[in-house]
């Protein structure tokens, strides 16, 4: 934990260093690239040794999705060669995402405690309350001839509302 405002300037000064280095990364990609022989079952093929590898190399980009794993065969040359790129791409934003992580939680126990009520707000929210995000709730009630009224609603219906 830092001891002086400056560490906690130095912090925050590097977070804003990893946040423009991550606005580099560019495309990127989650997965891994496999190199794969195979033996392809002739008996009379050179394959079929027992010293030989088998042929290939086949390039397959693998990743998880939804819980499976899913291949998807590359090609050699400029489509391997991009993917190569994009899932190196995707380490180095892994690591930076790693990084701004570590330097937060280095902000969030450096920075001082205030008290409610004490001014200063909380820097680190947004404040402000939260809403649902189709702007569902209860509408509010109107005025009418002889009390309040339930606002006019399609759905659901509540019971006493006459709307």
């Amino acid at each position: 934990m830092p001891d002086r405002p400056d560490d906690l300037a130095e912090l925050e000064r590097r977070r804003e260093e990893l946040y423009q280095e991550l606005g580099r990364v560019g495309d990127f990609r989650r997965g891994s690239l496999n190199a794969v022989r195979r033996k392809c079952g002739k008996p009379n093929c050179a394959c079929a040794a027992p010293d030989h590898p088998g042929h290939g190399p086949q390039w397959n980009l693998t990743r998880t999705v939804g819980g499976r794993t899913r291949a998807v065969h590359l090609k050699s040359g400029p489509e391997l060669e991009k993917a190569r790129r994009e899932v190196a791409a995707y380490e180095r934003f892994r690591d930076l995402v790693g990084q701004v992580t570590e330097v937060n939680e280095a902000i969030c126990d450096a920075r001082p405690v205030t008290p409610p009520g004490a001014g200063g707000g909380d820097p680190s929210g947004t404040g402000g309350e939260k809403r649902h995000p189709r702007g569902l709730g209860v509408k509010p009630l109107r005025e009418i001839e002889g009390g309040f009224h339930c606002a006019p609603r399609r759905w659901p219906r509540r019971r006493g509302c006459r709307s």
